[in-house]
Protein backbone atom coordinates (compact mmCIF):
# COMPACT_ATOMS: atom_id res chain seq x y z
CA UNK A 1 0.00 0.00 0.00
CA UNK A 2 1.32 3.44 -0.85
CA UNK A 3 1.50 6.32 1.55
CA UNK A 4 -1.24 8.92 1.11
CA UNK A 5 -0.29 12.18 -0.56
CA UNK A 6 -1.73 15.20 1.17
CA UNK A 7 -0.46 18.27 -0.66
CA UNK A 8 1.61 17.52 -3.73
CA UNK A 9 2.33 14.20 -5.40
CA UNK A 10 4.42 15.47 -8.25
CA UNK A 11 3.82 16.89 -11.69
CA UNK A 12 3.06 13.60 -13.40
CA UNK A 13 -0.33 13.04 -11.66
CA UNK A 14 -1.28 16.66 -12.36
CA UNK A 15 -0.34 16.29 -16.02
CA UNK A 16 -2.46 13.12 -16.22
CA UNK A 17 -5.47 14.97 -14.78
CA UNK A 18 -5.06 17.80 -17.31
CA UNK A 19 -4.65 15.47 -20.31
CA UNK A 20 -7.49 13.14 -19.29
CA UNK A 21 -9.70 16.09 -18.29
CA UNK A 22 -9.31 17.84 -21.63
CA UNK A 23 -9.83 14.59 -23.56
CA UNK A 24 -12.94 13.67 -21.51
CA UNK A 25 -14.35 17.17 -21.87
CA UNK A 26 -13.95 17.13 -25.65
CA UNK A 27 -15.37 13.61 -25.86
CA UNK A 28 -18.39 14.49 -23.71
CA UNK A 29 -19.14 17.56 -25.83
CA UNK A 30 -18.95 15.40 -28.97
CA UNK A 31 -21.11 12.63 -27.40
CA UNK A 32 -23.73 15.07 -26.15
CA UNK A 33 -23.79 16.98 -29.43
CA UNK A 34 -24.18 13.74 -31.40
CA UNK A 35 -26.95 12.44 -29.13
CA UNK A 36 -29.16 15.48 -29.75
CA UNK A 37 -30.87 18.16 -27.70
CA UNK A 38 -32.94 15.67 -25.72
CA UNK A 39 -29.88 14.68 -23.69
CA UNK A 40 -29.60 18.24 -22.42
CA UNK A 41 -33.32 19.02 -22.12
CA UNK A 42 -35.33 19.23 -18.93
CA UNK A 43 -34.55 16.06 -17.08
CA UNK A 44 -36.97 13.27 -16.32
CA UNK A 45 -35.87 10.57 -13.87
CA UNK A 46 -34.02 8.49 -16.48
CA UNK A 47 -32.23 11.51 -17.97
CA UNK A 48 -31.20 12.59 -14.47
CA UNK A 49 -29.68 9.17 -13.71
CA UNK A 50 -27.72 9.23 -16.98
CA UNK A 51 -26.49 12.77 -16.30
CA UNK A 52 -25.31 11.88 -12.79
CA UNK A 53 -23.65 8.70 -14.05
CA UNK A 54 -21.81 10.59 -16.81
CA UNK A 55 -20.62 13.10 -14.21
CA UNK A 56 -19.42 10.24 -12.05
CA UNK A 57 -17.49 8.71 -14.96
CA UNK A 58 -15.96 12.11 -15.74
CA UNK A 59 -14.90 12.66 -12.12
CA UNK A 60 -13.52 9.16 -11.77
CA UNK A 61 -11.57 9.50 -15.03
CA UNK A 62 -9.88 12.60 -13.63
CA UNK A 63 -8.95 11.17 -10.25
CA UNK A 64 -8.59 7.38 -10.54
CA UNK A 65 -5.13 6.31 -11.58
CA UNK A 66 -6.32 2.78 -12.39
CA UNK A 67 -8.91 3.91 -14.94
CA UNK A 68 -7.62 4.45 -18.46
CA UNK A 69 -8.94 7.16 -20.73
CA UNK A 70 -10.30 4.54 -23.15
CA UNK A 71 -12.24 2.84 -20.33
CA UNK A 72 -13.73 6.15 -19.21
CA UNK A 73 -14.65 7.08 -22.79
CA UNK A 74 -16.26 3.67 -23.29
CA UNK A 75 -18.31 4.10 -20.10
CA UNK A 76 -19.45 7.61 -21.07
CA UNK A 77 -20.27 6.50 -24.62
CA UNK A 78 -22.25 3.54 -23.28
CA UNK A 79 -24.34 5.83 -21.07
CA UNK A 80 -25.06 8.23 -23.93
CA UNK A 81 -25.96 5.35 -26.28
CA UNK A 82 -28.26 3.84 -23.63
CA UNK A 83 -29.94 7.20 -23.11
CA UNK A 84 -30.40 7.58 -26.87
CA UNK A 85 -31.77 4.03 -27.17
CA UNK A 86 -34.22 4.45 -24.29
CA UNK A 87 -35.54 7.76 -25.61
CA UNK A 88 -35.86 6.29 -29.12
CA UNK A 89 -37.90 3.38 -27.77
CA UNK A 90 -40.02 5.86 -25.77
CA UNK A 91 -40.94 7.63 -29.01
CA UNK A 92 -41.54 4.43 -30.98
CA UNK A 93 -43.51 2.60 -28.29
CA UNK A 94 -45.51 4.90 -25.99
CA UNK A 95 -46.25 2.22 -23.33
CA UNK A 96 -42.51 1.98 -22.70
CA UNK A 97 -42.33 5.76 -22.41
CA UNK A 98 -45.07 5.72 -19.79
CA UNK A 99 -43.16 3.02 -17.89
CA UNK A 100 -39.91 5.01 -17.62
CA UNK A 101 -41.26 8.57 -17.42
CA UNK A 102 -43.56 10.08 -14.84
CA UNK A 103 -46.68 11.55 -16.44
CA UNK A 104 -47.54 15.21 -15.97
CA UNK A 105 -49.98 15.73 -13.10
CA UNK A 106 -52.65 18.40 -12.70
CA UNK A 107 -52.35 19.84 -9.18
CA UNK A 108 -54.48 22.98 -9.28
CA UNK A 109 -57.51 23.80 -11.39
CA UNK A 110 -59.69 26.92 -11.26
CA UNK A 111 -59.20 28.06 -7.67
CA UNK A 112 -59.06 24.51 -6.34
CA UNK A 113 -56.13 22.50 -5.04
CA UNK A 114 -56.35 18.88 -6.16
CA UNK A 115 -55.36 17.28 -2.86
CA UNK A 116 -55.16 13.63 -3.95
CA UNK A 117 -52.58 14.23 -6.69
CA UNK A 118 -50.79 16.78 -4.49
CA UNK A 119 -50.42 14.19 -1.71
CA UNK A 120 -49.27 11.50 -4.13
CA UNK A 121 -46.66 13.83 -5.66
CA UNK A 122 -45.70 15.25 -2.23
CA UNK A 123 -46.39 18.84 -3.27
CA UNK A 124 -47.70 21.47 -0.86
CA UNK A 125 -49.95 24.43 -1.55
CA UNK A 126 -47.04 26.63 -0.54
CA UNK A 127 -44.90 25.10 -3.31
CA UNK A 128 -47.64 25.77 -5.86
CA UNK A 129 -47.87 29.40 -4.76
CA UNK A 130 -44.07 29.67 -5.03
CA UNK A 131 -44.21 28.26 -8.58
CA UNK A 132 -46.79 30.88 -9.53
CA UNK A 133 -44.68 33.67 -8.02
CA UNK A 134 -41.76 32.63 -10.23
CA UNK A 135 -43.88 33.23 -13.34
CA UNK A 136 -44.95 36.70 -14.47
CA UNK A 137 -48.62 36.07 -13.68
CA UNK A 138 -49.19 37.53 -10.24
CA UNK A 139 -51.12 35.30 -7.86
CA UNK A 140 -53.10 32.07 -7.95
CA UNK A 141 -56.20 34.19 -8.59
CA UNK A 142 -54.71 34.93 -12.03
CA UNK A 143 -54.08 31.24 -12.79
CA UNK A 144 -56.45 28.56 -14.07
CA UNK A 145 -54.15 25.55 -13.67
CA UNK A 146 -50.80 24.32 -12.39
CA UNK A 147 -49.31 21.10 -13.77
CA UNK A 148 -46.33 19.20 -12.38
CA UNK A 149 -44.45 18.17 -15.51
CA UNK A 150 -42.42 14.99 -16.04
CA UNK A 151 -39.24 17.00 -15.53
CA UNK A 152 -40.37 18.10 -12.05
CA UNK A 153 -41.04 21.67 -13.14
CA UNK A 154 -44.36 23.40 -12.70
CA UNK A 155 -46.30 24.68 -15.71
CA UNK A 156 -48.54 27.60 -14.85
CA UNK A 157 -51.53 28.02 -17.18
CA UNK A 158 -53.20 31.42 -17.08
CA UNK A 159 -56.33 30.80 -19.09
CA UNK A 160 -58.43 27.77 -19.83
CA UNK A 161 -61.69 28.07 -21.81
CA UNK A 162 -64.51 28.60 -19.32
CA UNK A 163 -66.57 25.52 -20.25
CA UNK A 164 -63.57 23.20 -20.45
CA UNK A 165 -62.85 20.36 -18.08
CA UNK A 166 -59.26 19.30 -17.35
CA UNK A 167 -59.27 16.23 -19.62
CA UNK A 168 -60.34 18.37 -22.58
CA UNK A 169 -57.60 20.92 -22.00
CA UNK A 170 -54.61 18.89 -20.85
CA UNK A 171 -55.28 15.44 -22.25
CA UNK A 172 -56.02 12.28 -20.33
CA UNK A 173 -52.39 11.66 -19.42
CA UNK A 174 -52.38 14.73 -17.17
CA UNK A 175 -55.66 14.21 -15.36
CA UNK A 176 -56.40 11.51 -12.80
CA UNK A 177 -59.58 9.52 -13.24
CA UNK A 178 -60.54 10.38 -9.68
CA UNK A 179 -59.52 14.03 -9.58
CA UNK A 180 -61.52 15.84 -6.98
CA UNK A 181 -60.93 19.52 -6.44
CA UNK A 182 -60.98 20.87 -2.91
CA UNK A 183 -60.54 24.47 -1.82
CA UNK A 184 -57.48 25.33 0.26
Amino acid sequence: MTDPVFFFGGWRPLARIVVVGVAMYVALVVFLRASGSRTLADLNAFDFVVTVAIGSVFGRALTAKGLSLSEALAAAALLVVLQYAVTSVQVAWPPFGRAVTNPPVLLYFRDEYLRTPMRRERVTASELRAAVRKKPVGTLADVDAVVLESSGEFSVVQSVPSAAVPGDVFGDEVVDDDWTPTPE
